[in-house]
């Protein structure tokens, strides 16, 4: 009877009294789900896919391919494994599927047949595949893979007696490039092009030199070539922003360089046809933010020709239409990234809005796509409320089905904040500047309330109108969050990427300001309860916003560059700033390096301030953090640090240290809100 009248009372309820929505909260964070590399069949029958999500026990990030019809329907599992699986790619006839399957024995190559549903490892390999693509006879498979060499001696040490514990064996570099953010020291070797058998069989070597091939590949469409980029270039390791397309003749390993242009040319794709190739460049001008244009070429070489001269966006993801006469890529723009198509004309003709929603800690773009014989295609799709879903795209762009919905089980129950795109004028120059606010749940349009502005990195990205969990989170707690995308920021075009050109910071902190002063004049937040965050290029912007104004209660500066002279040779990517960010190294123009670090401005702050960065962090090491952090403490500024242990740049890929990033957040931002201590 208990159970009865239960029931009977949940039938009479009201639906909103038995579905009422909650805030998105910390623990959600570890139900999210999103797809990534979905791979349309040729024949445009079904998607291939690989399903992502974090583990709570392992606190990582785990997934597996999943397929499904163009149509939604029987959606499954691809295999019964319980593993990481990805990089799946359809055969020439649709008939098979190949993935890479990544286990505590290591990463090798799989093929699933589709009719049978059967599949099986077909290789052996000492180190992880990846950019793997079939040969257009479905014979056999191209990848690329890493092949170690040893490192340079200088000294032998004496014999150590036996059953000693001596210390490790010193580690020993040459090279320029020896070490990347979360990944540490790069072991000395190279990435060469392998080809395997489809059917099993040994790998055969395809390319060979103190050269790295990690691209992306396409074969020539009789199976004779693959066509990649590479830097092989003479003094390559000091001409880094660099590379050609080549050709490999897959029978005598013969290499032929098929571009010269001092630059990146990349992302080559041959046509079906046989006559063209299209590939990603633009000529080096050593600047701070280049577009990145589409053009295409004989493939010898010759007659090359920018197609998208009059998109004044970069593009990427280069696909051929079947009949050869266009070509679909990706573009950011204001902040959204769109799928189109370009013909040989160069005449762009946009498919498809919100591509993105990979990236879920912050509102950067992201996302991939896939295109069917017949021109139809499918790609990860995100708005603000929710990562990325499947959609299909057919009838050329005019038909459109969102095919999954993974995270219906979660954000059907959670009222997030209202997500607004705002647009302001420059107090500098007059120009447009776009920007986003997050509403708070339950938002009151009679309250002011407190704002909380989140400064992207970068600064040559975006943000955009995109799922975000850490931002949605902010506005949980009650905040009013200001996303902007000042001067700098990509997607709205060259000129506008380039305006930091040996000026960073500049102008933009004052594009952050009028932001702000523009939310203040639209009476949504209270001037006198203000808060300010960001990390990297982000964080460096928040720390510069303290040390030219004291507007804020409180700042978060989280994995920040403090000092450029300091970080310019300690960070892992050290080689790559001077003169496309400042003219000339930091010893040949010590003024302008210190005159555009923060750490310059310390003695203005009076703002308190927590300095946060990740232990492992090697791109911003935690030298710079501490600057800050020290030079605080002494002028006896209220501040603290936060180390993440085992952390990289990346602070928030483990998802308990995305939570951790923002409660830290919170909690020092609500030390100093009086409305928070108000409702204590």
């Amino acid at each position: 009877m208990k159970f009865l009248s239960l029931l009977l009372l949940l039938v009479a309820l009201p639906i909103s009294a038995q579905t009422e929505k909650t805030p998105f909260q910390p623990m959600d964070v570890f139900e999210l789900e999103w797809a990534s590399d979905p791979q349309i069949s040729p024949n445009g029958q079904q998607v291939v896919y690989r399903r992502s999500g974090y583990d709570v026990m392992t606190d990582g990030t785990s997934g597996s391919l999943w397929i499904l019809n163009t149509d939604g329907s029987q959606h499954q599992k691809l295999t019964t494994r319980d593993v990481n699986e990805g990089s799946a790619v359809w055969s020439p006839k649709g008939d098979r599927i190949a993935f890479v399957s990544s286990s505590d024995e290591g990463s090798e190559i799989y093929v699933y047949w589709v009719n049978t549903r059967v599949f099986a490892r077909i290789s052996q390999l000492e180190h992880s595949p990846s950019n793997l693509i079939w040969a257009p006879d479905g014979k056999s498979l191209t990848f690329s893979m890493f092949v170690p060499k040893a490192s340079p001696v200088v000294t032998k040490m004496p014999k150590a007696p036996k059953g000693a514990k001596w210390a490790d064996d010193a580690r020993i570099t040459d090279r320029l490039y020896h070490e990347a953010d979360g990944r540490g020291y790069i072991p000395p070797g190279n990435t060469h092009l392998f080809m395997i058998p489809a059917d099993g069989g040994s790998p055969r070597q395809l390319t060979s030199g103190d050269f790295d091939h990690r691209s992306s590949l396409s074969f020539s469409p009789d199976g004779n070539y693959i066509y990649f980029s590479s830097n092989r270039v003479e003094d390559a390791e000091y001409r880094f922003t660099n590379s050609e397309v080549y050709k490999v003749n897959v029978r005598t390993n013969e290499i032929t360089a098929l571009t010269d242009q001092d630059g990146p040319d990349h992302d080559v794709q041959a046509s079906p046809d046989g006559k063209w190739l299209a590939y990603v460049s633009y000529p080096e001008k050593v600047q701070t933010y280049q577009v990145r244009h589409i053009y295409v070429m004989d493939t010898n070489g010759n007659n090359k020709k920018m197609l998208s001269g009059n998109l004044d966006r970069s593009a990427s993801s280069l696909v051929w239409s079947k009949d050869s006469k266009g070509i679909y890529f990706n573009y950011d723009d204001k902040g959204n990234t769109k799928v189109a198509h370009i013909d040989l004309t160069g005449r762009v003709t946009k498919l498809a809005d919100n591509m993105g929603g990979t990236s879920l800690g912050r509102p950067y773009g992201s996302g991939s796509f896939s295109i069917a014989n017949d021109g139809s295609f499918v790609y990860t799709e995100s708005t603000p409320e929710h990562p990325a879903d499947l959609v299909v795209v057919s009838n050329k762009g005019k038909s459109t089905m969102k095919i999954t919905d993974l995270n219906s089980d979660l954000l059907d129950y959670r009222e997030l904040g209202k997500v607004e795109e705002v647009w302001y004028k420059s107090s500098v120059d007059g120009r447009d500047l776009q920007g986003w606010i997050v509403k708070p749940p339950k938002y009151d349009a009679s309250k002011k309330y407190p704002l909380l502005v989140e400064n992207h990195g970068g600064p040559i990205s975006n943000y955009g109108d995109r799922f975000t969990a850490e931002i949605q989170l902010y506005a949980a707690d009650g905040y009013l969050v200001f996303y902007p995308n000042p001067r700098g920021s990509t997607s709205y075009g060259e000129e506008f990427g380039n305006l930091l050109y040996h000026n960073y910071p500049g102008d933009d902190y004052q594009d952050v300001m009028d932001g702000v002063d523009y939310l203040i004049g639209k009476n949504l937040i209270n001037p006198d309860n203000m808060y300010v965050t960001g990390g990297s290029a982000g964080g460096i912007m928040t720390a510069w916003i303290i040390g030219k104004n004291n507007r804020f209660n409180a700042a978060v500066v989280q994995k920040p560059v403090m000092n450029w002279i300091s970080k310019t040779l300690t960070a892992d990517n050290y080689f790559g700033y001077a003169n496309s960010r400042y003219p000339g190294q930091p010893w040949e123009n010590f003024e302008t390096y210190w005159k555009f670090s923060p750490i310059s401005l310390v003695g203005n702050i009076e703002t308190p301030t927590m300095v946060m960065v990740g232990m492992n962090d090697l791109r911003t090491p935690p030298s710079e953090a501490k600057q800050l952090y020290h030079a605080l403490k002494l002028r006896k500024i209220e501040t603290l640090l936060v180390e993440i242990p085992s952390a990289s740049h990346g602070i928030a890929n483990r998802p308990s240290n995305l939570i951790k990033k923002v409660l830290h957040t919170l909690a020092w931002f609500n030390k100093y809100n009086p409305e928070k201590k108000e409702t204590k």
